[in-house]
């Protein structure tokens, strides 16, 4: 993998992916390399949240921080990856590369093969007591991590290796780290760094891209869903698909919805360049094949994102179950009779919940049924513990009528925090340590830009006459799909049509998304719009709180964002909707109920081009 850019290679470079989490399917690195033919496999383990986990290990044992189920997995096949010559690069290194690297050494040298390992270290700066803005990372810290690029994976693999450990890098990195290498690419080529980047963020999530987690999942079989490939040609273009015979579909509806995953402004910051969303385009080449192309890069900005975890204290939870009528009523009254109890040691901060999940008339208790939450935290365990469980758990004779919970109180549980800060690239050493046990500094890009202010200019297309409308849910006519980043959550929603797109643009703005979603009223929204994508893409500021592992709100990582959005009702021409569908019906409370009403979502959109 160590061509001149004169000498490029011609043929496409198959990179796969058998990770999108620490915990993913752990027969995929086994599915990917068996399947079907592979250049490169990559597995991405790391997210906010492990990073907080893995440094909880690396707590009790020196020797951890890196994610134990990947020797496991790679176990299983090594002998299939020496025959085949696939290379191997992963994050798995999480806080400790050089271990991972050790590890796997041994296992290569147990299986008699002779596989090159090396790995790339920098990104901690915890163990750099001279790391740059370290005074202002405050007390408490239990990772700090820049996210290196793939520069450094570049250079393992034109040294040889087969198989690359990192610790963090962005995820995409282990995509366009391998395709600089196979391709000869320099720093300079931003296009088509950020063509490979693109690809690399399609792949990062795993089957998110071949039909899971999905807003157009009634379209396709997607019980397993295959483990996605990116077919990367040399000018960074690239085509999405997966192995043949294997579950799920990957659909411009597909690409899509992993497009806009945890992504915000049009200029998609990263340590090698910046890719401009705004300029993807994409078009179905035939079944299960999506070709990405016409992505335009910049130089990168002079900083690097450093993520920092912390332990933020301690969380208890009660959950109280509250049955029939007087639903309001009971849960006031249990507010009442607490209230002393939660003044005795008052914790840093108490929520109460209720979630109405009950149904009038209904025909089983637990549709009859809402649950009230209580979730407090402190530092210190005892104010959460014990006193408030207690004082709940007495209540079970003396408080509402049918009074009971979901569980009795547990002992408080540790969460987590994430912040995130910048450091200069100049300021992180980026090392890759070869198969020779030789070391190589990896320089900083030569040519860095701070980002404009604003936004590239956008042209809408105009908005759509006046004529009949119906009130549906939003879903009937746009996907969406969203997530976490730190404490705030990304949403992004596209138009299943073409023709669908003037109106979602000029209906969907911030204002109107404040009122659909009540939660995001107070907060600061920004829309960023992508017109080759026929989507918009929502950043609501501070919904998170601080962050997945402090788990704010019910869903804590804003997974489910999307679908209450698209299940919440508005006005929609009538032009752009096909026969009124029919209304899912509730249970029918007969004991022998008729079959269900099927869910009246529409067909995925046709395989078109979005440019």
């Amino acid at each position: 993998m160590t061509p001149s850019a004169s000498s490029a290679p011609s043929a496409p470079l198959r990179v796969g992916n058998a990770s999108g989490f620490y915990g993913d399917r752990f027969s995929a690195v086994r599915e990917m390399l068996s399947d079907g033919p592979l250049d490169v496999l990559t597995g991405d383990y790391l997210a906010e949240l492990t990073m907080l986990i893995l440094g909880r290990d690396r707590l009790k044992d020196p020797a951890a921080g890196y994610a134990r189920t990947f020797p496991r997995q790679l176990a299983e096949c090594l002998h299939l990856v020496a025959e085949r010559g696939v290379r191997v690069v992963t994050n798995a290194g999480g806080l400790n590369p050089a271990g991972l690297a050790e590890e796997l050494r041994r296992l290569v040298r147990r299986e008699g093969l002779g596989i090159p390992v090396a790995y790339v270290s920098g990104d901690d700066l915890l163990a750099r007591p001279e790391a740059a803005g370290r005074e202002s990372w405050g007390e408490g810290v239990l990772t700090a991590n820049a996210y290196l690029g793939g520069h450094g994976i570049t250079a393992c693999l034109r040294s040889g290796a087969q198989l690359v450990v990192t610790g963090r890098v962005t995820d995409a990195a282990l995509v366009s780290g391998a395709a600089a290498a196979h391709f000869g690419w320099s720093p300079d080529d931003h296009d088509r760094l950020a063509g490979a980047v693109v690809a690399g963020h399609l792949l990062e999530c795993g089957a998110q891209v071949t039909g899971g987690n999905y807003s157009g999942f009634t379209a396709h079989d997607v019980r397993r869903p295959g483990f996605p490939l990116a077919e990367i040609a040399a000018d960074g273009s690239a085509v999405l698909t997966k192995h043949p015979g294997t579950g799920g579909a990957v659909t411009t509806g597909t690409v899509t919805a992993q497009l806009l995953y945890e992504t915000g402004p049009a200029r998609y910051l990263g340590p090698d360049v910046v890719a401009r969303l705004d300029t993807v385009r994409i078009a179905a080449e035939g079944p299960d094949r999506v070709r990405v192309h016409g992505v335009r890069g910049e130089a990168p900005p002079p900083t690097l994102k450093v993520g920092l975890s912390r332990l933020g204290g301690h969380r208890g939870e009660v959950v109280f179950v509250l049955t029939g009528l007087d639903i309001p009523a009971k849960a006031a009254l249990v507010r009442a009779q607490l209230a002393d109890a939660l003044a005795a040691r008052p914790p840093a901060r108490a929520d109460w919940e209720l979630v109405r999940t009950d149904h009038p008339d209904a025909a089983t208790e637990e549709t009859a049924s809402a649950l009230l939450r209580l979730v407090v935290r402190d530092p210190d365990p005892e104010v959460v513990g014990r006193g408030i469980g207690a004082a709940a758990v007495e209540l079970g004779l003396a408080g509402y009528p049918g009074f009971h919970l979901t569980a009795p109180p547990g002992k408080p549980s540790p969460y987590g925090v994430f912040t995130a800060t910048t450091v200069p690239q100049t300021a992180v050493p980026h090392t890759a340590h070869l198969p020779d046990g030789a070391t190589l500094d990896v320089p900083p890009p030569a040519r860095t830009a701070a980002p404009p202010p604003t936004a590239p200019r956008v042209e809408l297309p105009a908005p759509p006459g006046a004529g009949p409308v119906r009130r549906v849910p939003l879903g009937f006519v746009a996907g969406a799909r969203s997530g976490d980043k730190g404490g705030d959550a990304n949403l992004g929603v596209w138009a299943r049509e073409p023709a669908a797109w003037p109106w979602l643009v000029h209906h969907l703005t911030t204002e109107r998304l404040r009122t659909l979603l009540p939660e995001t009223a107070p907060l600061t929204v920004t829309r960023h719009v992508l017109p080759h994508l026929h989507a918009v893409n929502f950043v609501v500021e501070g919904l998170l709180g601080e962050g997945a592992a402090a788990r704010h709100r019910f869903d804590p990582q804003a997974k489910a964002l999307g679908e209450w959005l698209r299940a919440r009702h508005v006005d929609v021409p009538a032009a752009l909707l096909g026969p009124v569908p029919q209304a899912p019906r509730d249970p029918d409370p007969d004991p022998d109920p008729a079959p269900a009403t099927p869910d009246p979502e529409p067909p995925d959109a046709p395989e078109e081009t979005r440019a």
